[in-house]
């Protein structure tokens, strides 16, 4: 059981991270036009340790939002464009013999990849084969890299935010349910309305530069991340979350029948873990001690759409995991 959050440094820790929550979001504001909802989630999942997999059409600025979070959080970021020949080594990392010019002894030594970096931009993830795709397992799970029979600890905080074009389009491959798993939050990110575009317009094609102040630094993030692991939750909270999991289920007895219809495989157990931490973070941001269910049922849909694999007669009646998200929300009441 987590300690509550008792320490007057722990509360005033909650009521600083509103702030520099706010602070955050007109700091990307200066360049990214709008994304609101797309930028607290990002936030989200770093202070709760997760991953995102954000998925759009190209030119929706998804790879300058992740590097101007970067800029913000004056944290390393490394960006890989993930390509058809990309090699596992090429992220990770390889052995190369070096000679020693004094002695004229060789040996092997370890060149990091671009995956040693607080923030890891895995640009266009889809575009590579599972094989390379799967290079990126053990470093989102367990932070760290093996390596000829050697692991090496990834620097903290480690977030991935992976870009995906939608899998309909040419010369892409599905990603791994194992893969898919790992990320904490599947975010969709829209086209912009008309009258953002209109200001997206204004603001790329003038000389305009933005001047970003540096928000959180990685040892702030790090107590941050922490903190939300202090974070008590009721007892209420945690079944509507467990039984919102388990209802995706369809062997589960008490499934709604369109679950059972629609749905072959529901959501694990992660998913279950990810929506409390979520809940637990979601709920600091707004300067609450403790997550509602409401809380939960805010960031459902992240942590579900891609955990839910639909089936033939869902797709035959074009219904999407969204819609079965939301409804089964409705089917779950608890307390």
């Amino acid at each position: 059981m987590t300690a509550p959050i008792a320490k007057d440094s722990d509360i005033e820790a909650v009521k600083n991270l509103e702030e520099a929550s706010k602070l955050l979001t007109r700091e990307i504001g200066k360049i990214i036009v709008g994304q609101e909802k797309i930028i607290e989630q990002l936030l989200i999942s770093l202070l709760a340790r997760g991953h995102c997999l954000l998925v759009g059409v190209p030119g929706l600025a998804k790879t300058l939002l992740i590097s101007t979070l970067a800029r913000v959080l004056e944290l390393k970021f490394n960006r890989i464009q993930f390509t058809p020949d990309l090699m596992p080594s090429d992220i990770t990392g390889t052995e190369i013999i070096e000679e020693d010019t004094s002695t004229g002894q060789k040996q092997f030594k370890f060149v990091k990849g671009p995956v040693f970096a607080n923030i890891l931009l895995a640009d266009e993830i889809n575009r590579t084969p599972p094989k390379t795709q799967a290079a990126l397992l053990q470093a989102m799970q367990e932070h760290e890299v093996t390596a000829a029979g050697t692991t090496y600890k990834l620097d903290e905080p480690f977030f991935v935010l992976a870009t995906q074009n939608p899998i309909e389009q040419e010369g892409t491959y599905p990603l791994p349910e194992a893969q898919l798993d790992r990320f904490m939050f599947n975010l969709w990110v829209d086209y912009p309305t008309a009258d953002e575009e209109k200001e997206i317009v204004k603001s790329t094609t003038s000389a305009y530069q933005a001047d970003l102040d540096t928000i959180l630094r990685a040892e702030e993030i790090q107590r941050l991340q922490q903190l939300v692991r202090k974070v008590p939750v009721a007892d209420q909270v945690v079944d509507f979350a467990v039984e919102l999991v388990r209802k995706t289920r369809p062997v589960y007895e008490d499934a709604p029948a369109f679950v059972k219809d629609w749905i072959s495989w529901g959501a694990g157990p992660r998913a279950s873990q990810y929506l409390i931490l979520a809940a637990k973070t979601r709920a600091i941001l707004y300067g609450q001690s403790t997550p509602e269910i409401a809380d939960v049922v805010a960031i459902a849909e992240p942590v579900l759409r891609h955990r839910l694999v639909t089936n033939f007669n869902a797709e035959a009646e074009g219904v999407g995991t969204v819609e079965i998200i939301k409804k089964v929300i409705q089917e779950t009441n608890i307390g």
